[in-house]
């Protein structure tokens, strides 16, 4: 079923495929770093597969728009976690992924969407979610902007760290990517 609404969101934006296996993959071997068991990596996997399958209801007019997002855009991709929050609520074998692709853009500092959670209200695979999204957009070419180098974008994590993210969480990231790097 997971697969199916991958190939589906594939099909509406081709960056988000690529972009939720590599959230998928991160957001599993930063679980596995962190020391949280089998079950836990496993649903980290499948909620970084589907993180943003509520974009499929957001026109590719914003998704690949290479200026800054306006006022209403900007709005309506706020929606997207909400979006698939609903949609995997109403689907029973995807159910307990919902909570986790609902909080994956809230902030450390309360400061996120959609429900203004901070620290450890938020749930932790959502946290793990947070940081591997980020580091896949910032290291990927999109349409507004070019790839940042990995050196650009540990620096970035680590600036968002007790922010826009968990410092605990990008700790782990950081020495976690800073090895697959080096190898």
């Amino acid at each position: 079923m997971i697969v199916a609404i991958t190939e589906l969101l594939s099909i509406h934006n081709r960056y988000t495929r690529g972009h939720s296996q590599n959230v998928a993959e991160l957001a599993h071997d930063l679980a596995d770093k962190m020391g949280l068991p089998q079950e836990e990596l496993t649903k980290a996997y499948w909620a970084g597969m589907v993180h943003d399958i509520g974009k499929m209801l957001v026109t590719n007019q914003i998704l690949d728009k290479k200026s800054n997002l306006n006022h209403q855009e900007y709005q309506t991709i706020k929606k997207h976690p909400i979006w698939g929050y609903k949609a995997l609520k109403r689907t029973e074998e995807l159910e307990e992924l919902a909570v986790y692709v609902k909080h994956h853009h809230e902030r450390w500092d309360g400061k996120g969407y959609p429900d203004g959670l901070k620290e450890e209200e938020i749930p932790l695979i959502s946290q793990i979610i947070s940081v591997v999204d980020a580091w896949d957009a910032m290291t990927s070419d999109r349409a507004y902007r070019k790839p940042l180098s990995d050196k650009q974008a540990i620096k970035q994590l680590k600036q968002k760290k007790g922010t826009q993210f968990s410092p605990r969480i990008v700790d782990v990231f950081v020495k976690m990517i800073s090895q697959t790097i080096k190898s």
